[in-house]
């Protein structure tokens, strides 16, 4: 059986499942998806930013946001709609992650690769160091 849990839109209770909003925010979500993709299907609407869709549409900056990040709009189709960067807030159209902010991790990533590297390095010198056996006569 479901679990009960907290409509993130209205608070109210509801069986969770796929969805994290209640039934009915889950219909007002789908009303305005459709309303969003009938606005962005007209030929002049096409190159609409987000503001733009948000003026023609009455529908929220963050709802539109969050219907490219769960690729129901597909910014491919619609070249001006992006959504936010998870670590630094930058509009982005892909992944989860800004270019700058996947560099900036590979790079820290590199470091802590080389540091640890470093210090096997140095263990095992201490290790063939501490093995020497040495013979005298």
């Amino acid at each position: 059986m479901g679990e009960l849990a907290n409509c993130s839109h209205c608070n109210g209770l509801f069986l969770k499942g796929p969805s994290t909003v209640c039934p009915e925010c889950r219909k007002q979500e789908e009303k305005e998806f459709q309303t969003v993709y009938a606005f962005l299907r007209k030929k002049q609407n096409r190159t609409a930013t987000v503001e733009e869709i948000e003026a023609g549409t009455g529908v929220s900056e963050r709802q539109i946001r969050k219907f490219v990040k769960e690729k129901r709009l597909h910014p491919a189709h619609f070249p001006n709609v992006s959504y936010s960067c998870e670590k630094c807030g930058a509009s982005i159209r892909e992944d989860r992650l800004c270019v700058a902010c996947k560099e900036s991790i590979q790079k820290g990533l590199d470091v802590q690769e080389r540091n640890e590297s470093l210090e096997a390095r140095k263990e095992e010198k201490e290790r063939e160091k501490a093995n020497r056996t040495y013979y005298s006569w």
